[in-house]
C-alpha cells in the first residue's frame, strides 16, 4: 500500500491516530517489484476484495498463490475501496459506500465487478500487437505466461459474490472461491455449466440455517464439483490480512478465538487446494472431509 492508502485503511477502520500510516504502508512482503518470471505457461488466479476493502488486504493470499506457481492480480474496483492510488497521484476514495444500502444494489455491486474481471482477463492475456510494434508481439510483457484455458477466481465478501457473477458472464473463468460473501445476485448458483465452486465461511454467520446467509439456496443451485466449509471461531475479516497485522501490532481482538495466523493458514491452505485440483489437475485430499489437524474447519455437506 502507499501511505496514502494505509491512512485511509486505518481512517475507516477506526484507527487514525492509534497506528502510523507507515507501520501499514511499510509491511515487508515477499513480493518484489520488477522480478523476472519463470519460464513456462501458468495458471491465472484473479482476486477481488471485500467492499471498501483495498486490494493491499488480500497481499498474504496472492503472495502464496505465486510461490505455488500461479500468476495472480489483485485487482481494485474503482470507487468501491477506502483508497486506491493511481500512478499519476491521484487517489480514490470509495463512492459508492455512500450509495450501497440494499441486496438489489449488492447485487448491481457484484455484476459490476464481474465485468471488472473479465476486462482485466482481457488485458492480461492479450497477444494483440500495440501500435507501432511486430504483428503477433504480446500486447502485455506476461501475456504469455498465462495458460487461458486455467482461470480461476476467488473473492472475499462481496468479491465472492463477484466471483460467482464473473463464472456466469464469462466462460474463461474455470473454477471460483466465495471467502464468506452473500452472493446477492438472484438465481446466483445456476448457470455455471458444471464449473466447480468452493464457499468458505464464518460458522457463526454462513452455517446451514445462519439467518441472513443465502448460502443455502445457492448451494441447492450448484450443479458441478461444489465444497460448503466453515471456519469455527473465524469472523468476516478472518479471511484477509487484517487479522495477521492486527496480531503483529498488539491488537487483535478478543471476540474473535481464531488467531489471524490460523485463520490464514486455513484459507491459504483451502484455497491453494480448490486451485489446485480444478486448475491443476493435483489430489488434494484436504478437500475430501474433516481432518483431525484442522479441527476448525467443518464440511456441513460431506
Amino acid at each position: 500500500m502507499t501511505e496514502q492508502e494505509a491512512r485511509l485503511l486505518l481512517e475507516a477502520r477506526g484507527l487514525a491516530g492509534v497506528v502510523p500510516a507507515v507501520a501499514i504502508s511499510g509491511v515487508r512482503t515477499h513480493a518484489h517489484i520488477g522480478a523476472r518470471p519463470a519460464p513456462g505457461r501458468f495458471p491465472l488466479v484473479l482476486l477481488s476484495p471485500g467492499f471498501s476493502m483495498p486490494r493491499g488486504t488480500l497481499t498474504a493470499l496472492a503472495d502464496d498463490l505465486a510461490s505455488r506457481g500461479y500468476v495472480v492480480a489483485v485487482v481494485d474496483h474503482a470507487y468501491e475501496s477506502v483508497g486506491t492510488s493511481f500512478p499519476d497521484g491521484r487517489v480514490l476514495t470509495c463512492v459508492a459506500c455512500e450509495q450501497v444500502a440494499t441486496d438489489k444494489e449488492r447485487a448491481q455491486v457484484a455484476e459490476g465487478r464481474a465485468r471488472d474481471l473479465s476486462f482485466v482477463i482481457d488485458e492480461l492475456t492479450a497477444l494483440r500487437a500495440p501500435s507501432g510494434t511486430v504483428e503477433g508481439q504480446c500486447r502485455l510483457p506476461f501475456a504469455r505466461m498465462i495458460d487461458a484455458r486455467r482461470i480461476g477466481v476467488a473473492g472475499h465478501s462481496i468479491g465472492g459474490a463477484a466471483a460467482m457473477a464473473v463464472m456466469r458472464q464469462d466462460e474463461r473463468v474455470r473454477a471460483g472461491v466465495n471467502l464468506d460473501g452473500n452472493f446477492f445476485v438472484p438465481s446466483a448458483g445456476a448457470s455455471l455449466g458444471g464449473r466447480p465452486f468452493l464457499m468458505v465461511g464464518a460458522a457463526a454467520t454462513h452455517s446451514p440455517g445462519s439467518a441472513n446467509s443465502d448460502w443455502a439456496e445457492v448451494w441447492n443451485r450448484l450443479d458441478g464439483w461444489k465444497r460448503w466449509l466453515t471456519m469455527g471461531g473465524a469472523e468476516h475479516f478472518s479471511f484477509t490480512d487484517l487479522p495477521v497485522l492486527a496480531g503483529r501490532l498488539g491488537l487483535s481482538d478478543p471476540a474473535v478465538p481464531l488467531s489471524g495466523e490460523r485463520s490464514w493458514q486455513l484459507t491459504r491452505d483451502h484455497t491453494t487446494a480448490f486451485f489446485d485440483t480444478h486448475l491443476r489437475g493435483m489430489a488434494r485430499p484436504l478437500l475430501d472431509g474433516p481432518a483431525a489437524d484442522r479441527p476448525e474447519v467443518m464440511f456441513p455437506w460431506v
